[in-house]
């Protein structure tokens, strides 16, 4: 199966878990796609300034991959900066955050799986 990057769900959503500003997100699988195994795969991209805020996994966990830009990553409370290439992990039952701190756009992957 082929998804033309023209037919793909894109949105736009403010404030994303209490953050700042603009995040863009566009979906890659949607529902039944996912096999029950998932919720979302997806690129995100903040503008600078933007962030999503801090939440909490319950029965899934995240993983991030840094595409372009740089940030300042929560993880469980402890912080540390992201560049293109690293990829964060934050398993069930963890907290994070990221916050575009640059200024050009954050783009990255996100996957959350089921646990």
């Amino acid at each position: 199966m082929l998804k033309q990057a023209d037919t793909l769900r894109k949105e736009t959503v403010f404030e994303r878990f209490g953050g700042k500003g603009e995040l863009q997100i566009t979906h890659f699988l949607e529902g039944d796609e996912f096999k029950a195994k998932g919720r979302l795969f997806a690129k995100n991209v903040l503008l600078p300034g933007a962030s999503l805020g801090l939440h909490q996994h319950n029965g899934d966990f995240e993983t991030y991959v840094i595409l372009s830009g740089e940030g300042l990553l929560n993880d469980n409370g402890e912080l540390k900066t992201v560049k293109a290439g690293d990829v964060i992990v934050t398993p069930n039952g963890e907290k994070h955050s990221i916050e575009n701190t640059g200024s050009a756009n954050l783009e990255f992957l996100a996957l959350i799986l089921f646990d």
